[in-house]
């Protein structure tokens, strides 16, 4: 099998642990191939094989990063298969080419041989908008390109970026009684069978389809009928297959640039795209974030019908709030606004930090806020995971930024994959120091996450820094919450808010408490074990102190912190005793230097 022709890369300490990981992956794959085969006698369309056979869990799927690679999608099926396929490709062809063409040659006349297009300039700001509305009128694939590019600051620069920011891919439905016909074949009965009443025109529509709002026969409950386009998947593997025969053009470009392969970026591309096209994925995504938020009371996650779902046809519990920038919306129902901000970036820092699992769109059509205070997601087709060693050093990351300690903030993209193995990291950390200098403002309580994407945006022109497209998802959500928070709140502050939440993970969850070694303790030359980190704790405590604020409330919330420090000396003395340890290897080192 597939998993058999994979190099292990495991330590031997992992090897046993791996191998037991190795069997379950390879039951579940059976069963997904058993399934697959039946679809086939069953005369299910070729496009049913576009994936190939990854594991459904993500401890298996990060079982099989560890072992080998394998694309969550077959490049092979984009190819047309008949001549009206590759007539439609060619024709296609030439409505991206013909676009192209047209802002190349603006781009030689204005920027290489005209005013060389300075940033913010007028004449770049409108070439910008321009190829903004020309993505829009492409279609759904492109809108998508553009908001991937819209968090690349390794690929864009940062006027056009800031343009893509502003992408939507709102289009007019297509005819109702196609998407009647559609969640007939996807019900597999009639559609009056399932519902009681159902609105007879879609009340939102998108480039990958659109929504119904209808009530259950059986149950009487309210829910969102979503119908995708009839087109849609075709279009996009058209597309896909035109931008992977480009990017194999580009690699030398790629690779000398952002230290990647084209067809690479591009495959990441394709399979994220590919996998909100399967609404029967969308549904499992639905039941990940459910078993996440289980318990949790300020957060909704909206209950999924899978026996009424399909491939094309998504069936869910219907929504019934304000969107989370609707301020009069949201005065009405009486929500305080700072609670509601405070709800929706712990929310956001658990996905994660906590899951692993977040939302990859969460623009303001997608949350919503509840007459009860809470907050609710909806639409899960783009979601993203990282592994627990990503978490980590996030965290790290983190925690190395409010130290400023920028030689091991440059260690950390390093880790996290930021940068090419052997890639020299001193340099980096002199530029990131500058780039963080000019971020942060006059306070560190300023911290603003556009402000710093769009200092790192002149970072990765100047050293060979790339964005991982899980990472790019990540800056993507960041940016987009903050966003929404500023919208509700001019004066937010991310840190404020964020800060006290990565503070408790650090000191409650034994996960991340764990950490506290590599966070506190740092090698030094007169010691041959690592010794207590001082000035990072002292700054962490002022950072906290910073955060918390003056006053009562500021009080409560510095000394909460404080108490959780205090006890985690008493849940985990092992490691209490270690911080101590490296404690008196300082005041050891101190005395040698002085004597």
């Amino acid at each position: 099998g597939r998993l058999g022709r994979c190099r292990m890369v495991a330590t031997a300490e992992a090897e046993a642990a791996a191998q037991q990981g190795l069997v379950a992956s390879r039951l579940r794959r059976a069963i997904v191939r058993g399934e697959q085969v039946f679809n086939l006698l069953q005369g299910r369309k070729r496009d049913d094989t576009m994936y190939c056979n990854l594991p459904g869990s993500p401890e298996d799927r990060e079982l099989d990063k560890g072992f080998c690679s394998i694309s969550r999608y077959n490049p092979a099926a984009l190819e047309p298969q008949t001549a009206s396929d590759l007539f439609l490709v060619i024709v296609r062809s030439f409505q991206i080419f013909g676009i192209a063409v047209y802002f190349v040659t603006k781009w030689l006349t204005h920027d290489v041989f005209g005013d060389r297009g300075l940033d913010g300039s007028e004449q770049v700001k409108e070439r910008a908008r321009e190829l903004r509305e020309s993505l829009t009128w492409l279609g759904p694939t492109f809108v998508k390109v553009g908001q991937v590019l819209a968090n690349r600051p390794d690929i864009l620069r940062a006027d056009y970026m800031e343009e893509f920011t502003k992408l939507q891919d709102k289009v007019p439905p297509f005819p109702s009684d196609v998407a009647f016909e559609m969640m007939r074949e996807g019900l597999g009965r009639p559609v009056d069978e399932v519902f009681s009443k159902i609105t007879p025109e879609p009340i939102a529509a998108a480039s990958l389809g659109q929504v119904f709002r209808a009530t259950l026969r059986e149950s009487g409950e309210e829910v969102a009928v979503k119908v995708q386009r009839p087109d849609a998947a075709d279009t996009i593997r058209r597309d896909l297959y035109i931008l992977r025969l480009v990017s194999k053009q580009l690699n030398n470009v790629a690779v000398q640039r952002l230290g990647t392969d084209a067809v690479s970026l591009m495959d990441e591309f394709a399979e994220n795209l590919l996998t909100e096209l399967d609404y029967n994925q969308e549904a499992r995504n639905i039941k990940d974030f459910q078993r996440n938020f289980e318990g949790d009371p300020d957060v909704k996650i909206p209950r999924v019908y899978p026996l009424l779902t399909s491939k094309r046809v998504l069936v869910m519990e219907w929504i019934d709030g304000v969107r989370c920038t609707d301020l009069p919306g949201l005065a009405r129902l009486g929500i305080p606004i700072h609670q509601f901000i405070r709800v929706g970036v712990q929310s956001g820092m658990r996905q994660l930090l906590e899951f692993g699992l977040f939302h990859g769109d969460p623009h303001p059509g997608n949350v919503f806020a509840l007459g009860d205070g809470r907050i609710a997601y909806v639409d899960f087709g783009s979601v993203a995971e990282i592994s627990q060693m990503n978490k980590e050093a996030l965290l790290d990351a983190v925690v190395h930024a409010m130290d400023e300690d920028y030689e091991e903030i440059a260690r950390d993209l390093g880790r996290l994959g930021f940068l090419a193995e052997g890639t020299d990291s001193k340099p980096i950390a002199g530029a990131l120091a500058s780039m963080w200098k000019d971020a942060m403002g006059q306070s560190i309580s300023d911290f603003n996450f556009r402000t710093v994407t769009a200092q790192f945006s002149k970072l990765v022109y100047s050293y060979p820094v790339r964005v991982p497209e899980r990472f790019a998802l990540v800056i993507r959500t960041l940016l987009t919450q903050e966003g929404i928070c500023m919208t509700l709140d001019s004066n937010f502050k991310l840190l404020q808010v964020a800060y006290p939440y990565v503070a408790r993970r650090l000191l409650r969850d034994p996960m991340y408490s764990s950490r506290l070694p590599q966070v506190l303790l740092k090698g030094v030359p007169h010691s041959s074990k690592p010794v207590f980190n001082f000035r990072r704790s002292f700054s962490l405590i002022a950072l906290a102190a910073t955060v918390a604020g003056n006053g009562p409330k500021g009080f409560i919330e510095f000394g909460g912190t404080v108490w959780d420090a205090v006890s985690l000396s008493f849940r985990q003395p092992k490691l209490a005793m270690q911080l101590v340890r490296g404690m008196l290897r300082w005041f050891r080192t101190k005395m040698f230097l002085a004597g």
